[in-house]
């Protein structure tokens, strides 16, 4: 187990989360065409991302080493994550958001932990798919669809 290094990413995922939260209430309330303003999905994102953040933080404190030794981060994961999480902020808008987060499940579950290759598929889509048919559909929001070059 690598307690340091989830307390540290508990941290800074809780200071982006946070900033989520706040940033999001500088966004317009209300969008045009839309029941639900563009800074509902950040916060509710951002406050998740925070409170995932305690429960993580919280369990390293709790967990009891029986062995103390040197613990070795995982950089590479950590760096295939976020570039693919910057790929995705970067491209949402040019491929959508269905395909987007798709591919960024895909490539986060295969990099933390490789085969299951049909799991992850089926997790992938039915999340991307899903949150887009809640968020469009039933709570009247707008994200961006599926480009113009793939003719839906």
């Amino acid at each position: 187990m690598n307690t340091m290094f989830d307390r540290y990413a508990g941290i800074i995922f809780f200071a982006i989360g946070t900033a989520f939260v706040i940033g999001s209430r500088s966004i317009s309330t209300s969008a045009y065409g839309s029941n639900v303003g563009a800074n509902i999905f950040p916060m509710l994102l951002g406050g998740f991302l925070a409170l995932m953040s305690v429960r993580l933080i919280y369990d390293t404190f709790r967990r009891q080493k029986a062995e103390k030794y040197k613990e070795n981060l995982d950089y590479k994961r950590f760096i295939i994550i976020f570039i693919a999480a910057v790929l995705y902020a970067y491209f949402l808008e040019d491929i959508g958001f269905v395909i987007s987060t798709f591919l960024f499940l895909m490539i986060g579950f295969q990099t933390m932990q490789k085969g299951s290759v049909w799991v992850s598929l089926l997790i992938s889509i039915a999340f991307s798919c899903g949150v887009y048919y809640l968020y469009v559909n039933l709570l009247d929001g707008s994200l961006p669809g599926f480009p113009t070059w793939l003719g839906f």
